[in-house]
């Protein structure tokens, strides 16, 4: 696995599931609520310090995705919300940043992250993905979405490249 994780230049991630435990409130208007984990992205603006282009492709329509993840620094343009077809989102995030499908690790819990998940570079889904994602993943966390395995499986990462650095004077400017 060391191998994949020094050949990362890039991060994509689904949203439900993987940065959430999957569980969406709605409300009488019909607004949606999430949550997420604190520590999953602290993980993400650390990646966003240290320059990785990072991607959020889900079939979520909330424009509160996208307002979240724009606070751990994930371009706008790089937020895809209501993404049907993920592998041309993906193709697109790769075509628009100049990296290969095996410089991307891409974080999927269910089917429709499979195609995704197999041009990947390393397909990571978190303990509680569906059956058909676990088996063809490249790495399954230990941990379930929305409780870290984005925030362990992205330091594993970085540490092993030696870019898990916190400049606190770049966090304070960014964030």
């Amino acid at each position: 696995m060391e191998d994949r994780f020094k050949n990362i230049k890039a991060f994509a991630f689904d949203v439900d599931g993987v940065f959430t435990d999957g569980g969406i409130l709605a409300d009488l208007n019909g607004e949606l609520y999430r949550t997420f984990d604190a520590k999953d992205a602290f993980g993400v603006r650390m990646a966003a310090m240290q320059g990785y282009p990072l991607a959020v492709i889900t079939g979520g329509r909330s424009e509160s995705i996208r307002r979240r993840f724009k606070t751990c620094g994930i371009e706008p343009e790089d937020i895809y919300l209501g993404s049907r077809a993920k592998i041309e989102d993906f193709n697109d995030f790769c075509t628009r940043h100049g990296l290969k499908a095996e410089e991307v690790m891409y974080f999927g819990d269910d089917v429709p992250d499979i195609p995704v998940m197999i041009v990947c570079g390393c397909g990571v889904c978190p303990a509680d993905a569906v059956d058909e994602v676990k088996a063809i993943a490249d790495f399954a966390s230990p941990r379930s979405g929305g409780k870290g395995c984005v925030r362990a499986t992205l330091e594993s990462v970085m540490r092993l490249q030696g870019r898990w650095v916190l400049d606190i004077e770049d966090y304070k400017r960014m964030f």
